[in-house]
């Protein structure tokens, strides 16, 4: 499978992720392409201070190696338990839409879960995992990836997912690459938009009658788009439109362009980039989530310390497959650290060796099992730091 190279400055330190196209595509490879440069649609409705971070998946398995777009879907599962431990709000796209429209009032820190293209694995593995957990979410479907040859997800399937949460979004009719773009492009105006008519609006007609709703989002494959397609996609009376360029949603943020955060099953990074909220009203000191681990940490999760030099610590004693050459401990601020692995405690320890300067810690560990192989689910919390007990009048 082929990967358009990661792009942008957003993740991790300015990278973010182009996505590939699925396995049976057309013949010419993709390229990356950056976004074309346009003026912000006219948005009046004011910043209520809310931020929302979209998510973006797309093929699950337990078994297979991890691509880019492939995640194990032992990982999967512990992205949604984080969501929950972390007091993160998972809401729907009907939701989102009302909050945009300043219609709804909505948690400061909010998630929305999509999934691109339609692979059969969406409803065998993840969709069970959101439906334990009771998380809304929208498929991204293109047209000719429905009920192909075993590997796609079937009509019933779809039809099955949504009595449980799931809403339709559409992905074009053949999931065209730039390069098939640009050449319909060339053929001139009217040949241009009568492509785009029949990968936006075909493709938007036959989802709305096999699934009996509304389609009124629409995911930009490989993130590509240009003017044209804004003023096809108003004809159409689409309400928002996703691109593959990471950051968080303000009520006012352009929705011809709304960011979202591809999620990667060989960097786990940007799962952790995604969930950040450094900026929304909800992290503010006092008022950070209640949050659970299922290790006990220290500080602990969700605490408010006094220190800028904190000891950083997870006990994993009730760990059996784990091998410690494998343990990753990551702090917001210092990437990887050099953390301490206590074989006769099993604890994993770091000294903060800088004083901490954001109100909010966020740590992560991760690790594989005895074979080296078999990812762990990570163990992802945030603890505050007050101000005033731990100011240091050197600029500490």
């Amino acid at each position: 499978m082929k990967f358009l190279s990661l792009i942008g400055s957003l993740l991790l330190m300015s990278m973010a992720p182009l996505m590939s196209q699925p396995s049976n595509p057309p013949a010419n490879p993709p390229e990356a392409t950056p976004a074309s440069p346009v003026a912000a649609a006219p948005v009046n409705v004011p910043d209520d201070g809310v931020r929302v971070a979209i998510l973006g998946y797309h093929d699950f398995s337990p078994t297979l190696k991890e691509t880019e777009m492939r995640i194990n879907t032992n990982k999967f599962r512990g992205q949604m338990q984080f969501l929950k431990d972390q007091g993160l709000t998972v809401i729907s796209m009907a939701d989102f839409s009302a909050w945009k429209r300043g219609e709804k009032s909505i948690p400061a820190r909010s998630i929305v879960i999509t999934i691109d293209d339609g692979w059969k694995s969406v409803y065998t593995d993840a969709f069970p995992i959101l439906k334990e957990f009771g998380y809304p979410f929208t498929i991204f479907l293109y047209t000719k990836y429905v009920d192909v040859d075993g590997r796609s997800m079937s009509l019933s399937m779809i039809k099955e997912m949504q009595k449980y949460g799931a809403t339709i979004g559409n992905h074009s009719a053949s999931h065209p690459y730039p390069a098939t773009i640009k050449s319909q492009k060339r053929s001139g105006p009217k040949t241009y938009e009568a492509f785009l008519m029949r990968e936006m609006g075909d493709s938007q007609t036959f989802l709305e009658k096999n699934f009996g709703q509304k389609v009124e989002t629409y995911c930009y494959p490989g993130g590509f788009h240009t003017e044209e397609m804004f003023e096809v996609a108003k004809k159409l009376n689409y309400k928002h439109m996703f691109t593959v360029l990471p950051g968080k949603i303000k009520r006012n943020t352009d929705d011809r362009t709304l960011p979202r955060y591809v999620i990667l099953g060989t960097y786990d990074r940007i799962f952790d980039l995604a969930t950040e909220f450094r900026d929304a009203s909800a992290i503010a000191l006092g008022e950070a989530p209640k949050q659970t681990t299922p290790y006990p940490v220290m500080p602990e999760a969700g605490s408010i310390i006094n220190s800028r030099l904190p000891l950083i610590t997870i006990d994993l004693n009730k760990v059996t497959d784990i091998e410690p050459t494998t343990l990753v401990m990551r702090v917001a601020g210092f990437g990887d650290v050099p953390a301490t692995w206590d074989a006769e405690k099993k604890q994993l320890h770091w000294q903060v060796n800088r004083r901490l300067r954001d109100e909010v810690c966020q740590v992560s560990v991760s690790w594989k099992g005895l074979d080296k192989k078999t990812p762990a689910p990570a163990v992802r919390w945030n603890f505050s730091i007050d101000k005033e007990a731990a100011y240091q009048p050197n600029g500490g």
